[in-house]
């Protein structure tokens, strides 16, 4: 995020674009792509990716989960990797994240690649999401404690929650964009400590409001905005943790 931490949260940060279905899309796609990115991104593979989507309401039909086969290029020490799908670029960055320049530029290099390979003729959506995972010492924790954003319990109901998942939806740029703050408890790794998930996903809610020149430019805007979502959801006492003061 924008602050540095000496034992950052991060587990995985991922930016997405998907393409307008006017741009044009075929198989060789994936292919052509790989020998753009091969020098840093050596390792293939490809995956079936299940999709959960549904028909429309009116038609009362049952859900439905299509496949999607996606191309999968890793670089070598399998720490991020560039997905490729059917009018999909997604870049990820599994732990110890980095840093924002450097995820940036694998993300600079891989939409590089893309644009000069396919006519982008615009963009459905962008994301950006980083997926936290932190833990606390202790087995009951006053998450008000540590957390600005956290489940509201009343007064007349049971403190100790034994599950919990919490969410919002946040509108930016005057209903352009908007993020996902989501935060839920998790199985800790650590003996004696509670464990939680805190997602924020800043994503372009306009499809076809930003070309593809100012995607580099709206994904500053994006980290910054996600960076500060991101602090007004913890508290000092995580902070510390962070930095290793715990």
């Amino acid at each position: 995020m924008s602050r540095k931490y000496a034992n950052p949260p991060i587990i995985e940060a991922v930016c997405e674009f998907r393409l307008s279905p006017e741009t044009p899309w075929d198989p060789t796609i994936a292919g052509l792509l790989y020998e753009k990115l091969k020098d840093e991104f050596p390792r293939k593979d490809h995956r079936p990716i299940r999709q959960l989507s549904a028909e429309s309401e009116k038609e009362r039909t049952a859900p439905r989960i299509p496949v999607e086969d996606r191309a999968l290029f890793f670089a070598t020490d399998d720490k991020s990797l560039v997905q490729v799908g059917s009018r999909l670029l997604s870049v990820n960055c599994l732990k110890p994240y980095p840093s924002w320049n450097v995820f940036h530029s694998k993300i600079s290099k891989a939409l590089e690649a893309l644009q000069e390979t396919v006519a982008i003729k615009g963009f459905q959506t962008i994301r950006l999401r980083y997926i936290d995972r932190i833990e606390i010492p202790g087995t009951k924790v006053e998450l008000d404690d540590y957390f600005d954003f956290a489940p509201r319990v009343g007064n007349n109901l049971p403190r100790e929650l034994a599950a919990f998942f919490v969410g919002c939806l946040v509108s930016f740029s005057e209903g352009r964009d908007a993020c996902r703050i989501e935060l839920t408890n998790a199985v800790p790794e650590r003996e004696g400590h509670s464990a939680y998930r805190l997602t924020t996903e800043y994503f372009l809610d306009e499809a076809g409001a930003v070309t593809p020149e100012k995607a580099l430019a709206w994904l500053e805007q994006a980290h910054e905005a996600a960076g500060k979502i991101f602090e007004g959801c913890i508290k000092d006492a995580l902070r510390e943790i962070f930095d290793g003061t715990e």
